[in-house]
């Protein structure tokens, strides 16, 4: 027992790195994992006692327990016994496939990352770049809604900025989860994007055992009380216009969803723009009768150190309004026993355009495209003026004595832009940059009768 060994050194050295090894893994690391997740659980515990609508224990689960659930899940399992049947395929190789499209779809949330960089971020990108407006009941109509409720909120997508807005607004109440398409599977801001709760769905999917491991994340967080955020028209608008929602993600909703348990809460939200940033790459899109948007990184790096570039010298200038309004929230239990899919998606979209926010450059672009010639400032003023007296909106954002003031604003961005030019005494549309106004005017079109029958 007392006798020498003598062993080379590298063996010793050897021995020692698995030994070292098998502490950490079985005793530092455990213990640092758990040391930090105490802090964590105490972080959120707090930060719970500040929001509105406190952080579910779904949305915190580990994620390596998130994916096991789901692939184990009854509906799940059938699903990849039928995939290996109908594929003539060994059911571990289904089973594989379904792992995949679950690590895929699984976000792993991060209260931290939320919180202490994703919202500040939101708020200081959106408010660096727009002023923001939103409507005089938003908070309200949040604070009225249910606690034990799972609250949606859904919205027409004008851009990417979209996402930002809302976070921001709803920094205070919850913690949202998007619903994001194959844009954002790009590494590293898939990692980001997973760790600020948004999980990932393919738009073209068409396969059954893809869209039975989504729908049943989909309906583990509704039943979790997760809140989310869901765009249902499927894409950004090429052409301004609200369109008529596409039902998948709801029908996941409306399915799981069953008369006496939680209760389903959806919020329209109704967003609209002085500028939307990636117009130019939207109407060349709706040009070619594609979806295919080829914004380069190039000049999306261009823009950035451009802008700023302008704010270190001073010389920038926000891009207008950016406005947010929440329609009246609605409960699914509304809808009755056997909700019907399709008029729960046509009554929320047509909440969210009854909200729109009426801005005066949209409307101001569609007085340029109306109007027979040139127009001096007062008939710049009077025509928008007008406009805005026979707009059926309930949500102007401006009027009364503001209005000529935001009126003259929205004709200099326009010709900042060069999207009208001044001819003699009066200014009119560039004739090249019609379908670029005609995509702001069409975002209010439904508020004008003879405009809405017209728009596409």
């Amino acid at each position: 027992m007392t006798s020498k060994v003598e062993m080379p050194l590298w063996a010793l050295l050897l021995l020692l790195a698995f030994a070292a090894v098998t502490f950490a893994s079985h005793f530092l690391f455990p213990s640092v994992r758990w040391f930090f997740r105490r802090r964590l659980e105490r972080a959120v515990a707090k930060l719970n006692t500040k929001l509105t609508r406190p952080i579910e224990p779904f949305k915190l689960a580990r994620r390596h327990d998130m994916i096991q659930r789901l692939i184990y899940d009854p509906q799940v399992t059938q699903a990849i016994v039928d995939y290996a049947r109908r594929n003539n395929v060994r059911e571990d190789v289904a089973f594989q496939k379904a792992r995949y499209y679950a690590r895929e779809i699984v976000p792993s949330f991060s209260a931290f990352a939320y919180f202490s960089f994703g919202t500040r971020l939101a708020n200081w990108l959106a408010r660096a770049l727009f002023s923001i407006r939103t409507g005089p009941m938003n908070t309200a109509m949040l604070e009225r809604i249910e606690k034990d409720a799972t609250v949606i909120f859904i919205m027409n997508h004008r851009s990417n900025m979209d996402y930002v807005l809302v976070t921001t607004l709803v920094a205070r109440a919850s913690a949202l989860s998007y619903a994001v398409g194959e844009w954002a599977q790009v590494w590293p801001l898939s990692r980001l994007i997973k760790s600020m709760g948004a999980y990932f769905i393919r738009r073209r999917a068409r396969g059954g055992l893809y869209r039975t491991v989504l729908a049943r994340y989909v309906q583990m967080a509704t039943q979790g009380g997760v809140t989310q955020a869901i765009f249902p028209e499927g894409g950004l608008s090429v052409d301004g216009v609200t369109r008529p929602p596409k039902l998948g993600l709801l029908s996941h909703v409306v399915e799981a969803w069953e008369p006496g348990g939680r209760d389903v809460v959806f919020v329209p939200v109704a967003i609209n723009y002085d500028r939307v940033l990636e117009d130019r790459v939207l109407v060349a899109a709706g040009t070619r009768g594609d979806r295919r948007f080829r914004a380069r990184m190039s000049v999306i790096v261009r823009f950035m150190l451009k802008m700023i570039w302008q704010r270190w010298r001073g010389r920038f200038q926000r891009f207008g309004v950016a406005a947010v309004v929440f329609a009246e929230p609605v409960k699914l239990s509304e809808y009755g026993a056997a909700p019907s899919v399709e008029a729960l998606g046509t009554d929320l979209m047509n909440r969210i355009k009854d909200a729109m926010p009426l801005l005066s450059v949209p409307m101001l672009a569609r007085v340029m495209l109306r109007a027979d010639g040139p127009l001096d400032t007062a008939g710049i003023q009077a025509a928008a003026m007008q406009a805005a007296r026979e707009a059926k909106s309930n949500t102007p954002l401006v009027s009364g004595d503001a209005l000529p003031g935001a009126i003259s604003h929205a004709r200099l961005l326009l010709e900042q832009r060069q999207l009208i030019e001044k001819i003699g005494d009066g200014w009119q549309a560039v004739e090249a940059e019609r379908p670029l106004l005609g995509f702001y005017a069409n975002s209010i079109a439904h508020f004008f009768p003879e405009d809405a029958a017209t728009a596409k």
